[in-house]
């Protein structure tokens, strides 16, 4: 059973969804995606619709070609919209390409002044403000599965583990990063952590380290993903990224291979929030 949580940057953390109980949920509104979603205004006017439009095409357009990362803008005065879309660290620019598109397309929620769609490989994010390099830290979503726990002991390393992914992760070149920790009987653990590219190092350690601090409300769980709308954390007891072959090391953790390999199959849904 997968749950899906959304809660501010605050101690409060008001879970807004508890359970999903199907492939995707649909949360009043016209459109369904299979991401992790913050939906904001809504809009209908006709010319801020074919902005739009030209916007997600030039982000599909460009981004693969751009190492997976590509911001860019389309129309003038009240209508323009300003978009970001990025890939994971780990995909092929082919993959890239395929993602993006498929948010776009499958998405559908052209009606949306403001939208973060976080899909398995990639994000995208548009909004009629400006918001390149800016940090935000509006709120966060997380996903688990309620089924697989962790001991103490899993959970404390997991935790260290999560903190020195947090804290290496804004030196790297590529704003990517994944690491493996050995943890004796209970098996290996993976991670991965990313931020967008137009925040600065110091910026993202302050996103990264926000997604750290919440994840008591995740608790001894043994898989995740938290993100939000400027850096994802993942966690799991498998091997969920591409093409890597540095084994782990006893209580720490691995830089990961930089080659990177095709993959043409599909994530399947998560999950689909608005915010209301």
């Amino acid at each position: 059973m997968i749950s899906a949580l959304r809660f501010p940057w605050t101690q409060s953390m008001e879970l807004l969804i508890s359970i999903l109980f199907s492939t995707f949920l649909l949360l009043s509104s016209p459109c369904d995606a299979d991401s992790n979603s913050d939906l904001g205004s809504q809009c209908t006017e006709v010319e801020y619709q074919a902005n739009l439009s030209d916007l997600l095409n030039s982000l599909v357009a460009n981004a693969p070609i751009q190492n997976g990362f590509y911001t860019t803008a389309a129309g003038k005065g009240a209508n323009k919209i300003y978009g970001l879309t990025q890939c994971r660290g780990d995909i092929s620019a082919t993959d890239c390409a395929a993602c993006i598109k498929n948010v776009t397309v499958v998405q559908g929620c052209s009606n949306s002044i403001d939208a973060t769609l976080w899909y398995q490989w990639c994000l995208v994010r548009y909004s009629d403000r400006s918001f390149f390099g800016e940090l935000d830290l509006s709120g966060i979503m997380a996903i688990h599965n309620d089924t697989n726990f962790e001991d103490a002991k899993v959970v404390s390393e997991g935790l260290n583990f999560t903190k020195k992914l947090a804290s290496t992760t804004p030196n790297q070149p590529s704003m990517f990063y994944t690491a493996v920790l050995d943890v004796g009987q209970s098996g290996k653990r993976y991670g991965m952590a990313q931020y967008t590219r137009d925040l600065s190092k110091s910026n993202c350690g302050k996103c990264l380290f926000q997604l750290v601090t919440s994840l008591n409300i995740i608790g001894n769980k043994r898989s995740w993903d938290i993100s939000g709308s400027s850096c994802r954390m993942w966690y799991s007891d498998y091997q969920f990224y591409f093409n890597y072959s540095t084994p782990a090391t006893k209580g720490g953790s691995t830089r990961s291979s930089p080659h990177r390999v095709a993959i043409g199959v599909a994530f399947p849904v998560l999950v689909f929030l608005l915010v209301l």
